[in-house]
């Protein structure tokens, strides 16, 4: 008789521990199946914001829409819809531009106002003179062939200007730019068609390449912005670089110096900027394209880029 209890409370002990067991399985299987849910959810959620940022980045693209029109900002009852910006390119300095112009006065300015050494600054600025120039003389701190080499990396520099701003990275010294100033890309570019856009470029900018103080540069954005105060408004007031560069204070020398700096035509490339949102999920299109005002645009480079 005891044997049989004994053989009972055995098969009691196994069977629970089968229901805790298969209680633990039943509890994981839901949850992976509640995880692929969430995951296949995102992935629908991700397709239709980036299908948002198309609607954004086709109606930017039309030379009627104005930079100011309310069709660039779309919001739909399920909480879905796009952001969409018109820029001028010209609002970013051009790398190559400033290079190919041997204004390294420019550049260490730049590297300065990030918090970068003087003699590092030099140093960063003249290995990408090397870069893009066609020989193998080495600027005063720069670095060519044989520097590359001696770090295990062939074929560098190219010498030829940069086709992309993620090129810039493989410059000696660049990691260093990286560390000052994680966001030195919102500073550049590689497509416009010369000096800033004084109508477009902040402040900040503005006073870096006027050698001025950041407090005229504001003063004059404000007047740019208009009675609004916002940027890319109706009421926008245009400034001409020569007007901009008199009333920062500039004497004729300083304008004949940093003049080329500025771009005195209206830039024909046009950034347009969507986000694309869907619930919490976003996606971001660029799109970089000349002559977007004359009907005959040209795409010169289209990119997602992750949202921080």
């Amino acid at each position: 008789m005891r044997k049989n209890s004994l053989k009972r409370g055995a098969t009691m002990v196994a069977v629970f521990w089968i229901m805790a067991v298969m209680g633990l399985a039943i509890v994981a299987s839901l949850r992976v199946a509640r995880y692929q849910m969430e995951v296949v959810s995102s992935q629908v959620a991700g397709i239709e914001a980036r299908q948002y940022a198309e609607m954004g980045i086709a109606i930017a693209a039309n030379p009627r829409v104005e930079i100011w029109d309310q069709m660039l900002g779309q919001r739909f009852e399920n909480g879905s819809g796009f952001n969409a910006q018109i820029r001028s390119e010209g609002g970013r300095f051009n790398i190559n531009f400033i290079l190919m112009s041997q204004d390294k006065v420019l550049l260490r300015q730049i590297f300065d106002h990030w918090g970068i050494d003087l003699d590092v600054s030099s140093e960063i600025t003249d290995a990408l003179m090397d870069w893009i120039d066609s020989d193998d003389t080495i600027q005063l701190n720069g670095a060519e062939v044989d520097w590359y080499e001696g770090q295990g990396f062939l074929n560098r520099p190219f010498n030829r200007p940069f086709y992309d701003l993620d090129e810039m990275r493989l410059v000696r010294g660049m990691e260093i730019v990286e560390a000052a100033n994680p966001r030195w890309r919102d500073w550049f570019t590689v497509w416009s068609s010369g000096g800033l856009d004084v109508n477009e470029a902040p402040a900040e900018y503005l006073a870096i390449a006027a050698d001025g103080n950041i407090e005229e540069a504001i003063a004059l954005v404000e007047i740019i912005d208009g009675p609004d105060g916002i940027r890319r408004t109706e009421d926008d007031q245009k400034l001409g670089s020569a007007d901009f560069m008199n009333q920062m204070g500039m004497s004729p020398d300083e304008q004949a110096q940093f003049g080329a700096r500025f771009n005195p035509q209206a830039e024909q490339v046009t950034r347009i900027e969507s986000i694309g949102f869907s619930g919490s999920v976003r996606r971001k299109i660029i799109l970089i394209i000349q002559n977007r005002s004359n009907g005959r645009p040209t795409i010169l480079d289209r990119r997602e880029e992750l949202i921080q």
